[in-house]
């Protein structure tokens, strides 16, 4: 077998009149993600996560930000393809952990549906996801309410037939 490991994160600026986007699942709150796509900072750090691992580069250069046809897109989609990739490269997921930083909303109530959304998208199981939430104490721009950041790292493994 042939091991993997990827790191990833995002950060928006918190806006009203969008909606808040984590994992596929929409969250109530007044405010949401500004950003070109759907804002899922979870999501994205996940996509940069997978990427990563591969040495493939970012979110940025596979779907980029002036790009027409990503605007507004389900973030759900670009997990999708990502993971396309990285299977036609032989790999598959171990596991997900990851974790939003956001002062509010809490997002317990949330976490259950997160995971689930993310296990179904990337058809695996909901067990191999982890999704935390944590706050920054009322400190900084996150703490202020001004923005929310999330960082996933991944697992990936490769049969190899040579060392087998």
């Amino acid at each position: 077998m042939i091991f993997r490991t990827g790191f990833g994160c995002d950060t928006h600026r918190l806006v009203k009149g969008r909606k808040l986007i984590l994992g596929g699942v929409e969250i109530s709150s007044e405010f949401g993600s500004l950003a070109h796509s759907d804002g899922d900072v979870l999501i994205h750090s996940i996509i940069d996560a997978l990427l990563g691992a591969l040495a493939l580069g970012d979110i940025g250069t596979h779907f980029p930000d002036n790009d027409k046809q990503y605007k507004d897109i389900d973030s759900k989609i670009l997990l999708k393809k990502t993971y396309d990739i990285i299977l036609s490269k032989g790999y598959k997921i171990i596991n997900i952990d990851s974790t939003i930083c956001l002062q509010s909303p809490k997002l317990l109530s949330y976490i259950n549906n997160i995971r689930k959304s993310i296990a179904e998208t990337l058809n695996i199981s909901k067990e191999n996801v982890s999704v935390k939430a944590s706050t920054t104490e009322k400190m900084g721009f996150i703490g202020k309410g001004e923005g929310i950041s999330a960082y996933a790292m991944v697992f990936l493994a490769k049969n190899d037939p040579v060392i087998e």
